[in-house]
């Protein structure tokens, strides 16, 4: 039997991903497409402990406390306790896969403390450790949603205040967030992700006719 397909959305905090998700299955569900959603990290989970002592700064108030590697790893283990308790079987016997973030955010977050003359080994290195050592499956379609960091700041300042949550320490640093982007469009190139464009014609894109080309690509991808 086939293996299944493997759909990722990715994007720096901030960037509406989680929104266009929310959309993406809605409209999957509506339409009567069988899939299975997944959203990493799973801070509900005991495999995402050492993400949670990260973030809450437990190691280091900086991102940079735990380098790319280290850090890379906390996230590879709650993703491997995801696809080995609850939907690997249901990919190895076909059936479709819907997630938000992957590796893809390892590649972003992660390789945004390394140089970019150590990018290319360090984006090795990560597919070698999650699709080779660890074998999780690589995605078929790796959606980035671009960005910028002022829309991206503005968007986290008004989800924390409407939530009443407090910034991690990647979210506090603007300079991070900076470095992402510019890791993003470099991890972007080296993986052959798809771009959904910020901005139209210099203007900021509606959300839904945003939406909509992402799923006329991710219609495309499965059919």
């Amino acid at each position: 039997m086939a293996k299944g397909k493997l759909i990722v959305l990715e994007g720096i905090d901030g960037s509406g991903k989680s929104a266009q998700y929310r959309r993406l299955c809605a409209r999957m569900e509506k339409d009567g497409i069988e899939y299975n959603h997944i959203v990493f990290p799973r801070y509900d989970k005991p495999s995402s402990a050492l993400i949670r002592m990260y973030l809450g700064g437990e190691f280091g108030s900086r991102p940079s406390d735990v380098n790319a590697y280290t850090a890379s790893t906390f996230y590879a283990v709650d993703r491997f306790a995801s696809y080995r308790g609850d939907w690997g079987e249901l990919y190895e016997q076909g059936g479709l896969i819907l997630s938000d973030r992957y590796t893809t955010s390892n590649a972003v977050h992660q390789g945004s403390k390394l140089s970019d003359e150590e990018l290319p080994a360090f984006f090795a290195w990560l597919g070698d450790l999650e699709y080779g050592k660890m074998g999780l499956p690589k995605p078929d379609l790796v959606l980035y949603l671009e960005c910028s960091v002022e829309t991206s700041l503005a968007r986290m300042r008004r989800r924390q205040e409407k939530t009443h949550t407090k910034a991690d320490i990647h979210e506090q640093d603007a300079a991070y967030l900076e470095r992402c982007l510019r890791t993003a469009d470099k991890a972007a190139d080296f993986y052959g992700w798809t771009r959904i464009p910020y901005l139209i014609n210099g203007a900021e894109r509606d959300v839904d006719e945003k939406n909509d080309e992402i799923y006329r690509i991710l219609l495309e991808h499965i059919k």
